[in-house]
């Protein structure tokens, strides 16, 4: 199998004439086209005409002989073959399109002498173009990724270049000499429809060769195998099936066979372990209980966003056709340049996947190498670690080399399982690997040895690889409801048995689908089917059909799994020993929840775990076993859940593990757990001495809550459901220890526990987060607290919470800041004269801020006689503000500064001036205008507009307390905008806005606006007070600037009814004005306005 780049015309006819004498046959068929394509010269005329018979028919020739010679070839043969066989049919269906084309002259015309075969070859020129673009460049080929849509538009594309550059090659060339100007304009238009013609005929010739050649309808995604019909697949039953029979099989040798030996011998065996399960269940095996999943799947480009987040792959569709996709990857030549990234979330079946492809391709023709990535060398180079897996699985040491010659044509498929281990557990960068994977892919090419590859990963870790080009994620995606039902029928049957002995029911679906976070993945499904196997346990709940909630299924699951592994340690325990032993196992395993939660990571090392419960626990006598090294706590408390995933890699020959819960909710909840645990032990808590203020101690509850928040909305909902299983009692006596431990934390100057360092954190930073996960937890026991309870001795507790706010802000990251923040709930509210803040958690929706008070903000409680007249206040700092908000440099705060930054350019002194009315409403002028411009633009009802301008009425009133030059800036805004709104208003709304300011105090604008404003309101609402204030402003701007009041005047027509207001104020103003005050008017517009008031014009300007 070849090259990585695209096949094309002449290498696809290489590999199908299958010798350089067949090419050079082929080539003089061509009348040495092929030749040309390399910059060669031919000894024969080269005619386009006699070059579209000869590719017909030697395309005809080359792809009806292509069944007969895929039968005897080998798994890369046939696909190389295959590759080539396209190619050929794209070139055959753009000379069979050209031949439906009208053109001016006939083919035969179109020509190169060998004289101008010689200048083609030696220089750049569009003959040259167009024949390497023809037969030396590859054509689009469609991909198992890519809708087959998408290839016809790039293949449309393809063709329309080609078609150009055939343009080109004929206007070179004599035939173009001999034309008119017409024939020529009609060479132009004749191939417009080429590319389209092409298409459709590629479409009948790919649609004849998809039903002769499976392989093209793998890649196209147009074939339904009929092993694979079936609504919900399970086991890749269909793959063998669907390539079987494709290429010749031949047995296996030596390693390779005992290799594919060893992977079929998992296939009938249990899923999990020996004693992972209780005793008479009956498991499902790997063949059988495995559901095939959906998947998305595109091509890794480089972009702004990677395979790890969830917006790279919302573009793409979810397949249910996994089979096919899979054997399409694995006839397709592009899948030999660079590996399939398989990714998904922990427990989503990744692994398993890769142990039934390396059970099932051995029968299709196909040596699957399975590499564990937590069983080989993680530093060692990949064909070191193919070596060791294949030692690993057969016991034999055998190298790659004779393992691809013991295959005996069989192609191989690497299938390298848990990327993200090797991420994990080595904690070095292996950004790397993916290339190394593709750079080994490309050498075993070039030595004849294609390989495909598969890499399997979390997806959480995907943005830490590099990939190399032509990679394709595929991401498989969580079960829906038919996979959860095809699984739960396929566990019914098997236990029929063990359910009926025990008098208990099957699972329905309809069950386990209300916990779809844990039931759509196949592992996690596996653990609800173990849980509800004891007494279903999870189709009891309050009321029957109601379901058990969230927090109560994960006690009793964890809880049920603890008791099952710790009895199996010992047959007898006494009364209440074994309730004992389990929730110490919860409790350590809560303890390294925190190590996780702490690192922020969903992850950690038998080291960190071992050296967190040292710190928290001490030392315990070592625990042996047998003649091994002894086991570590964590060891101990991690190793016997099924729940929890073990990572590793091989470093130095040292093993390095991790661990990880199957799903991050598992440690969410027992971090929670622990928690409120640990909250309910303060309340039993006795001090030795009965004088004073009694101390609490909450150092081991201030070391884990001081690295990282509890605000996450899954951890609330699990910290909140452990709260309301306490008493009301004792959760009023909680709400009150806990505000008195949040004020004696902020003197904390030591603790206990102070080996127990999961990560590097300020003093000042634990502090900060430690009180806020106080305030948090207070907030869930209490319901909500006031300002003044959490701050008794201040007689400012708003002023108080303010600076807490910003100590906690400085604690946290942006997204935990964001997570804090969008959990509570603040109203401002008085107490007496204070300002108060009611302070609460927000349970479902986040509340939308309440808008900002300026009384509240000010200290004018109700009452106030502020708030009960016209008043304006300032603050004389406003550029201060903006340097503050630059200084403390937050993105948050930087774009509301960018925002705003018009603002205090312009109107600085507006953005901290406040103006109050009798109605009880007080903004800023800054906070009225913008709200104005708004609704204004955006098209609120007139009523709503009309209250704005009756609003901002009193900025421009003399009171408000302006300077000169911004009051200006002000009425400005104001009057332009009315110009826009003034007939949309009541007239008195209009009149009232206009007579607000000072008019000794209005600029030449601001009379020019204020007369247009006063003449639109009159055409829409001629009332005698609009009248008269139309007369006031026009006889105020001809005082002011006469030269305006004509320039009104030559627009008459748009204010229709106001124009005898506008002729009046022309007449006064002609009969007025001294003549050389009007020098600026334009003499002809002066003119027309003298013969208008002397009679001799009727209509003013501008009237039909």
């Amino acid at each position: 199998m070849r090259g990585r780049q695209l096949l094309s015309y002449r290498d696809a006819v290489a590999i199908l004439t299958g010798d350089s004498a067949a090419l050079a046959a082929a080539d003089r068929a061509l009348g040495g086209a092929l030749a040309m394509a390399t910059g060669g010269v031919s000894d024969t005329v080269l005619s386009v005409f006699d070059a579209q018979g000869r590719i017909l028919r030697l395309g005809r020739d080359l792809t009806s002989g292509l069944r007969g010679s895929l039968d005897s070839a080998d798994r890369a043969t046939r696909t190389e073959r295959l590759a080539a066989a396209h190619a050929v049919l794209v070139v055959t269906a753009f000379f069979e399109a050209l031949g439906e084309v009208e053109l001016p002259f006939r083919l035969q015309e179109v020509e190169l002498t060998r004289r101008e075969q010689i200048g083609i070859a030696g220089g750049d020129d569009e003959g040259q173009a167009f024949v390497r673009a023809l037969l030396g460049t590859g054509a689009p080929q469609p991909a198992p990724h890519l809708p087959y849509e998408r290839v016809l538009v790039d293949l449309h594309g393809w063709y329309a270049e080609l078609t150009g550059r055939l343009l080109w090659f004929v206007q070179g060339l004599a035939v173009w000499d001999r034309l008119n100007e017409t024939e020529r304009e009609a060479t132009g238009r004749a191939p417009i429809g080429l590319p389209r013609l092409a298409i459709g005929r590629y479409e009948e010739l790919y649609a004849q060769l998809a039903q002769e050649v499976p392989e093209f309808g793998f890649w196209s995604g147009q074939i339904e195998h009929q092993a694979t019909r079936v609504s919900v697949r399970h086991a890749l039953t269909g793959i063998e099936t669907a390539l079987a029979g494709l290429s010749d099989l031949r047995p296996l040798n030596h390693t390779a066979a005992a290799l594919a030996t060893g992977y079929q011998a998992a296939l009938p065996r249990p899923i999990l372990s020996e004693g992972q399960a209780p005793s008479g269940i009956c498991l499902p095996t790997l063949g059988g209980g495995y559901v095939d999943p959906d998947f998305r799947v595109r091509a890794v480009l480089e972009g702004a966003q990677t395979p790890a987040q969830e917006g790279w792959w919302e573009p793409e569709p979810v397949r249910s056709d996994l089979t096919e996709y899979l054997a399409g990857v694995l006839t397709s030549v592009a899948s030999t340049t660079a590996p399939l990234v398989v990714l998904g979330q922990p427990g989503a079946g990744k692994s398993v996947l890769t142990k039934i492809l390396s059970a099932r391709l051995p029968a299709a023709g196909y040596l699957p190498v399975r590499i564990v990535l937590r069983e080989v060398p993680a530093d060692a180079d990949i064909q070191d670690q193919i070596e060791h897996a294949v030692r690993a699985a057969t016991g034999e040491r055998v190298s790659w080399p004779e393992l691809v010659r013991a295959a005996d044509g069989a192609v191989p498929v690497l299938l390298f399982d848990g990327f993200d281990e090797l991420l994990q557990a080595t904690g070095l960068s292996q950004s790397d690997f993916l290339v190394r994977v593709a750079r080994f892919q490309e050498r075993e090419a070039d030595q004849g040895r294609p390989v495909f590859a598969l890499v399997t990963s979390r997806t959480a870790v995907a943005d830490r690889a590099r990939y190399p080009e032509g990679s394709v994620a595929l991401r498989l995606e969580p079960f829906r409801q038919p996979q959860i039902e095809r699984w739960l029928d396929l566990w019914n049957r098997l236990n029929r048995p063990y359910l009926t002995e025990r008098g208990l029911r099957p699972l329905p679906a309809a069950v386990a689908v209300r916990h779809q976070v844990l039931a759509s993945q196949p592992l996690l499904l596996l653990m609800l089917a173990l849980y509800d196997a004891a007494g279903n346990a999870l189709q009891r709940g309050a009321g029957g059909d109601e379901p058990i909630g969230e927090a109560e299924l994960y006690e009793e699951l964890l809880a049920s799994f603890a008791v099952r592994e710790v009895g199996k340690s010992a047959t007898a325990w006494r009364d209440g020993e074994l309730a004992r032993r389990a929730e110490q196992e919860l409790q350590r395993l809560s303890l390294i929840s925190f190590g996780m939660l702490n690192r922020r990571r969903q992850w950690i090392t038998t080291a960190e775990a071992e050296q967190d419960l040292t710190a928290l626990l001490g030392r315990p006598d070592p625990v042996r076993d047998g003649f091994r090294a002894p086991l570590d706590q964590g060891e101990i408390a991690l190793g016997r859940f099924f729940f929890v995933q073990r990572a590793q890699a091989i470093r130095d020959e040292q093993r390095l593990t991790t661990y990880e819960f199957l799903h991050a909710t598992f440690g969410e909840y027992l971090a929670a757990r622990l928690a409120v645990q640990l909250l309910e032990g303060l309340l039993d808590q006795r001090p030795a001495l009965f004088v004073g203020r009694p101390s609490v101690d909450d150092d081991l509850l201030y070391v884990l809550l001081s690295y990282a928040p509890l605000s996450s909305r899954q951890m609330l909902r699990f910290v909140g459901a452990r709260i309301r299983r306490i008493a009301p009692e004792g959760r009023q006596r909680l709400g009150e220890l806990l505000i008195t431990v949040m004020a004696d934390h902020r003197n904390r100057t030591e603790h206990r526990f102070a080996d127990y360092r999961p990560a590097v954190r300020a003093t000042s930073s634990r502090h900060g987060l430690y009180s806020a996960n106080l305030l948090m937890l207070t907030l869930l026991v209490t319901g909500g607290v006031k300002a003044s309870m959490l701050f008794p001795d201040d007689d400012k507790p708003a002023a108080i919470w303010h600076r807490r706010v910003l100590l906690w802000r400085a604690a946290f990251t942006e997204p935990e800041w964001t997570d804090f923040a969008l959990a509570l709930s603040i109203r401002h509210t008085w107490d007496g004269d204070r300002r108060e803040l009611d302070i609460r958690p927000v349970h479902d929706l986040v509340d939308s801020p309440e808008p900002v008070d300026a009384y509240w903000l000010y200290g004018r409680p109700p009452g106030n006689e502020d708030r009960g007249r016209r008043v304006s206040w300032a603050r004389p700092y406003p550029e201060q503000i903006r340097h503050k908000m630059a200084v403390s440099g937050g993105t948050n705060d930087s774009v509301v500064l960018h925002a705003v930054d018009p603002l205090f350019d312009w109107l600085a002194p507006a953005v901290t001036t406040f103006v109050g009315t009798p109605e009880g409403t007080a903004t800023s002028i800054a906070h009225g205008l913008t709200s104005l411009w708004l609704a204004s633009g955006i098209g609120v009802p007139d009523a709503e507009l009309a209250a704005l301008y009756e609003h901002c009425a009193t900025f421009i009133e003399p009171w408000s307390g302006l300077g000169d030059e911004t009051l200006r800036r002000v009425i400005r805004l104001v009057f332009g905008q009315l110009v826009t709104d003034a007939a949309r208003l009541p007239a008195d709304v209009v009149d009232e806005v206009l007579s607000a300011p000072d008019p000794g105090r209005l600029d030449t604008t601001c009379l020019e606006l204020k007369a247009r404003a006063a003449l639109t309101a009159l055409a829409a609402n001629p009332t005698t007070g609009l009248q008269l204030c139309a007369r006031k402003s026009l006889d105020a701007l001809t005082i002011a600037y006469p030269a305006r009041v004509l320039a009104l005047w030559s627009e008459s027509r748009r204010y229709g009814r106001a124009q005898a207001q506008l002729g009046r104020a022309v007449s006064r103003l002609l009969a007025d004005t001294p003549a050389d005050s009007l020098s600026a008017v334009p003499a002809e517009l002066l003119d027309r306005a003298r013969r208008f008031v002397d009679g001799l014009e009727t209509d003013p300007p501008g009237s039909p």
